[in-house]
């Protein structure tokens, strides 16, 4: 009971800590996202946005949807199978840049199962820890312009798979701020995913390529604003980084998006 009651003490105040600190650690990382944007290279795999449904009980589903500044939408559902116990799919899809100098396209989905758990005395916190595995496809061409239209003049296609691992932690304020005319809850959370990606088929202008394979950490940090009861308006930011070398498969692509999320049958 005493290393009990020394855990929720422990979780109580980092919970608290978690918070205070946590628009500093937002601040820090928009500054590196501006950065990443205008001097990152090119990559091919794009990150979709984690599935972050911090589950509380059984029966509790979540739905979610997210879109990015580079127009990548991300959804993603799931349901509390038991009481720690909790299976979730995500998907995403982008289309850009048809009359550019850069056409880009990219589609992914995968699924997971994982573990919850409520964290202190009054549960504010939240902790779930995820497994999964994905497919996808993404297509990179540099195009110039003709008086017939764009032409394309690189083409990158690849087809790839993803084994990953994933934690997620999210608090809530203790006390609700006041907005238009109501009280609201406020929760911050993060996630870290660790992936193993690696392309099945990679293919230059038409000539096949040795696949290649990369090791990402893929950290990011959320925040969510009630709507109504369920309902939240969530806001993304995070990046990923590439711990091997590669011509194709490389880090290269940040997330910050905006979306709405919604948690059902909650106790």
């Amino acid at each position: 009971m005493y290393l009990q009651g020394l855990f929720l003490s422990y979780a109580i105040s980092f919970g608290d800590i978690y918070i205070m600190k946590f628009e500093i650690l937002h601040k820090i990382l928009f500054v590196f996202l501006i950065v990443t944007l205008f001097a990152s290279c090119s990559s091919i795999y794009m990150p979709n946005v984690p599935a972050t449904p911090m589950f509380r009980n059984k029966g509790e589903g979540h739905l979610a949807g997210h879109i990015g500044l580079k127009g990548n939408v991300s959804a993603n559902a799931g349901i509390a199978i038991s009481d720690k116990i909790a299976i979730v799919a995500n998907g995403s899809s982008i289309n850009r840049g048809a009359n550019s100098n850069d056409k880009y396209s990219q589609w992914l989905g995968e699924g997971s199962v994982g573990y919850f758990t409520t964290l202190g005395k009054r549960k504010l916190q939240v902790f779930e820890a995820y497994i999964g595995y994905g497919v996808g496809s993404s297509e990179d061409i540099d195009q110039r312009a003709s008086v017939i239209g764009f032409i394309p003049v690189d083409v990158r296609k690849i087809n790839f798979n993803r084994i990953f691992a994933q934690v997620n932690y999210s608090s809530t304020k203790k006390d609700k701020i006041n907005l238009f005319g109501e009280k609201r809850e406020l929760n911050y959370g993060t996630a870290i995913r660790l992936s193993r990606v690696g392309t099945s088929k990679l293919v230059v202008n038409d000539v096949v390529l040795g696949n290649e394979y990369n090791l990402f950490i893929e950290p990011i940090f959320f925040t969510r604003l009630q709507l109504t009861k369920g309902l939240d308006i969530q806001y993304t930011t995070g990046f990923n980084v590439g711990f091997l070398k590669n011509e194709y498969l490389k880090s290269g692509n940040s997330v910050f998006t905006l979306g709405i999320t919604y948690n059902f049958g909650k106790k």
